[in-house]
């Protein structure tokens, strides 16, 4: 189908983006909900189900928040029982979270999440797979971009 007006908001990759991310955490919420998380707790758990014992600095890194998002995230994941915060004897101003043993058997139920969603959603694992190679494409565009744009000014 060609869309000849390309103003057209369905013919936007921020309006489908916009809308697709407002459906997935619509569907993460209500497959959350009885893991008592809320889905950017999700992600933390996810990160430290891959690599556990870390440092606050690694998980806002490869979660990409800052301290300030991440911060109260870890402070409810810790009062849940799901994680502790401890600060390095080597370094005070380092923050290891590490994983108690609730947020390890936490996975247990976590595992069903991903098929579940791909099934809400109306998605086969082929399309799960190319969602994802797209959507790593757009952000890994964007983030080499900006790189070299920071690089270029700071030069």
């Amino acid at each position: 189908m060609t869309i000849l007006n390309p103003l057209a908001l369905d013919a936007q990759v921020c309006f489908a983006l916009y809308s697709g991310e407002k459906a997935v955490t619509s569907a993460y919420r209500e497959l959350l909900d009885p893991l008592d998380l809320t889905y950017p707790q999700y992600l933390v758990m996810l990160a430290l189900w891959e690599e556990d014992d870390v440092t606050v600095s690694w998980l806002g890194s490869r979660l990409g928040l800052d301290s300030g998002t991440l911060s109260p995230l870890l402070k409810r994941l810790e009062a849940a029982g799901r994680v502790t915060r401890m600060r390095s004897a080597e370094d005070e101003r380092v923050v290891k979270i590490t994983l108690t043993a609730d947020g390890r058997a936490l996975r247990e139920g976590a595992l069903r999440v991903p098929a579940e969603l791909f099934a809400r959603l109306g998605l086969d694992p082929v399309e799960a797979t190319e969602l994802r190679r797209l959507l790593a494409k757009i952000c890994f565009t964007n983030t080499a971009r900006l790189e070299r744009a920071t690089d270029t000014k700071e030069a």
